[in-house]
């Protein structure tokens, strides 16, 4: 099945295993260097693409090497990138993680990302497609203001919706988000992200402040697994057992293990398994796409691990 994504696009800079973090003056080395994929919607996107997905993606990048490296990485993965926009009035962004084995730091530059509008995407972009993808709503302050009416087109045209806000760097949680729900079919926020929006500190508080009868809501709790209510009971599925290089992107792997299953309507238990499954697996290697499971591996991980 054909899924659309709209969302940011950007390389990441990881830079590995510093020995004191860099002060104001100074400089330090790092034992290692790493440029690979970032941004949560393109993570999510090759995750889908490794399970046997077809994904669209579609973003603004910069006429620039970095916005060639992310879109030579997307075809790569087989993911269509006629909706990726090349312009030569923007810069693509960057994120540089500094890593330590206990710690990250990171630094962004966001360029293009907040660049995309609703207007961008083209008319009758829905049409073969059965799914429509956001991630990053606080960073895509382009595409925000008509989210909502861009979800509500997307349903209309048969298709479901799903979103992921990631964090809100500016920390205000414009309450836009509650009504830009009423057209979401899946909502994928983290622990922290619960909290922040819902204003409660309890984790299921907050899920049952979300419940607004349509939307499943589906909260990442990282090595606590994750939760949901399905016709307000709460269902918990644990987080796999894994040595973890690096986390990042677990997420939003988590997200295309969670969307595959569930557009095979697998019940919802099955659905968070692999998602967990995925989210697991992707932190075996460096950056958020290098160790994305296909669909078999991640099958299996899941068996394996319901025999322990």
């Amino acid at each position: 099945m054909n899924i659309l994504i709209a969302g940011e696009l950007n390389p990441d800079l990881l830079l590995q295993n510093y020995r004191m973090f860099p002060q104001p003056g100074t400089e330090v080395l790092v034992e290692d260097l790493l440029l690979t994929l970032g941004s949560s919607s393109a993570i999510c996107a090759v995750g889908l693409a490794r399970l046997g997905d077809r994904v669209t993606f579609a973003a603004n990048v910069g006429a620039d090497t970095y916005g060639d490296f992310c879109v030579g990485a997307l075809e790569r993965e087989g993911i269509d990138v006629s909706l990726v926009n090349r312009r030569a009035d923007l810069k693509t962004g960057i994120t540089v993680s500094i890593t330590s084995s206990t710690d990250r730091a990171l630094v962004t530059y966001p360029g293009a990302i907040a660049s995309l509008r609703a207007e961008d995407l083209p008319k009758g972009v829905f049409a073969g497609c059965r799914h429509f993808h956001v991630s990053s709503y606080f960073l895509q302050d382009g595409l925000r203001p008509g989210l909502k009416r861009l979800f509500a087109e997307a349903r209309r045209a048969g298709l479901s919706t799903s979103l992921d806000t990631g964090y809100d760097p500016s920390e205000q949680w414009s309450v836009d988000l509650i009504d830009t729900l009423q057209e979401v079919d899946v909502f994928l926020p983290n622990e922290s992200e619960i909290q922040c929006i819902t204003k409660r500190q309890d984790v299921v508080d907050g899920l049952r402040a979300l419940a607004n009868g349509h939307t499943l809501v589906v909260g990442k709790l990282g090595k606590e697994g994750c939760i949901s209510l399905e016709h307000g009971a709460l269902v918990k599925v644990d987080a796999f057992p894994i040595q973890a290089v690096d986390t990042t992107g677990a997420g939003d792997s988590f997200d295309a293990g969670f969307l595959h299953a569930w557009l095979r309507n697998r019940p919802i238990e099955d659905c968070m398994r692999l998602g967990a499954a995925c989210g697991a697996l992707s932190t075996r290697g460096l950056g958020g796409t290098a160790t994305q499971p296909n669909e078999e591996e991640a099958e299996s991980y899941v068996h394996a691990q319901a025999g322990h």
